[in-house]
């Protein structure tokens, strides 16, 4: 094939079946919309250039900057069709958390703004939250930006109601599944997807996949977060279910190691997903069907992007992947029974707790939330540097009374946890987190 330019490679990705001796299903046919093969390598593309084409003349006319709230593959499209057309674009975040990506970004020629977010995603509801004003500073006119505004802009799903949509049922020979499963990020590939083969099949069934409330999976919200993307609308799934780190990670390796497709942990979740989902209705269907041929159904999920942006992920959560030695004193090496026996103390006990006993109070959230509003006297010490520190053993005294704090209160359960098991004697974690103690009007302090 011949093109005039890469941004018409984007789109016709390929539709492969997996097959039935990887995943076990009987009675459905599963099968992976390839979207890590779009020319910048993700599903991503497909949203970047529809949101950009129409005023790309516009702003290159007057020099404009491309600016998106995104530190993931979103923002990797957008620095590469910025660069095609002689534009700057510029990423706003809180927090870049997979080096790689912002590695790449930087190589793009991407300027990388982080900004004192309170949460990984943006809330609009929240005044106060800078990326909120961010947000709408850019969407004023003539502010020098071209904001694709992913978050909001029907573009982003209409992207996928006319192309990748369509693309599954060409290539389903116009027969609809029966089944879409998708993971839900900004929402407008699940929501024009499913808008598409519903338009086709009625009776399409739509699973969202979101992450576990105390994991990170990239490119997918928790299911907090996808309440706050304008794009979610509930009534475009007919069940919507977590997946944890581990299961994405389980996911991706059967995807590279058996189907020969270098997915990443997000092409990862939605294939646990989907099969553990379809076992369970086979199952159920075979209970009710007291020996009866059950009918073949077909089952879509998507393949957003590829492996290698996140190495640095896999070997944080999984190294014997890689070929290295579990890390020692590990979250992930918790047993349920220690979550559920974590020390944690709610907010008025707290309050008291600080004044009377002075516990250290760690701050596990990332620099920028720490500098927009801390409790007063606490340290920070980022996550996964935290992680690193107690890899190495108790970074503190076991008689040091620590008070842990993260956003809601559910990762710094599990590291209070932790401490316990490796011999500390009073670590607790704050219940509701930081959001918590700001809901319930609790002092905070600024840097």
């Amino acid at each position: 094939m011949r093109y005039e330019s890469i941004t018409e490679a984007i789109g016709d990705t390929p539709l492969v079946r997996i097959s039935p001796a990887v995943h076990g299903l009987r009675t459905i046919d599963l099968y992976a919309k390839l979207e890590m093969l779009n020319p910048f390598g993700s599903v991503k593309d497909r949203a970047a250039w529809q949101m950009t084409r129409a005023a790309l003349p516009g702003a290159v006319e007057r020099g404009d900057t491309i600016v998106e709230l995104s530190s993931g593959n979103t923002a990797k499209a957008l620095a590469l069709i910025a660069g095609l057309h002689g534009l700057r674009f510029k990423s706003v975040t809180n927090r870049m958390k997979v080096p790689e990506i912002k590695e790449l970004l930087l190589l793009l020629g991407a300027e990388i703004e982080e900004l004192p977010g309170q949460a990984e995603c943006l809330d609009p509801t929240d005044t106060d939250d800078p990326l909120t004003r961010m947000h709408r500073m850019l969407t004023e006119a003539g502010g020098g930006y071209l904001h694709t505004d992913q978050y909001y802009s029907t573009l982003n799903t209409e992207a996928h109601l006319t192309g990748t949509g369509p693309e599954i049922l060409r290539d389903l020979d116009g027969r609809a599944p029966d089944h879409f499963i998708a993971c839900v990020g900004t929402a407008g590939s699940s929501t024009g997807v499913a808008a598409a083969l519903r338009a086709s099949n009625p009776e399409l069934a739509v699973l969202g996949l979101v992450a576990h409330k105390s994991d990170f999976i990239p490119g997918i919200r928790t299911i907090d977060e996808v309440h706050e993307v304008g794009l979610f609308d509930p009534a475009t799934y007919d069940a919507i279910e977590s997946v944890t780190a581990d299961q994405a990670i389980d996911g991706m390796v059967t995807l590279i190691r058996r189907c020969g497709l270098l997915a990443g942990p997000t092409g990862g979740a939605a294939y646990y997903g989907a099969v553990r989902h379809l076992q369970r209705l086979e199952a159920e269907q075979a209970d009710r069907s007291d020996g009866a041929t059950a009918r073949r159904q077909t089952a879509v999920f998507i393949v957003c992007d590829r492996v290698e942006s996140y190495l640095s992920y896999i070997r944080r959560r999984r190294p014997e992947l890689l070929g290295q030695p579990p890390r020692r004193n590990s979250i992930a090496s918790l047993t349920p029974a220690e979550l559920a026996a974590a020390p944690a103390i709610d907010l008025e006990a707290a309050r008291k707790w600080i004044a009377a006993e002075h516990p250290l109070v760690i701050d596990l959230r990332g620099p920028f939330a720490y500098a927009a509003l801390h409790i007063e006297g606490s340290i920070n010490i980022v996550d996964e540097l935290f992680d690193e520190l107690l890899h190495g053993g108790l970074p503190f005294s076991s008689n040091q009374p620590v008070l842990l704090a993260c956003p809601v209160g559910e990762k710094s359960l599990g590291y209070a946890a932790l401490l316990t098991r490796m011999g500390h004697r009073d670590a607790r974690s704050l219940t509701g987190g930081i959001v918590g103690w700001r809901d319930a009007g609790a002092p905070l302090v600024r840097d």
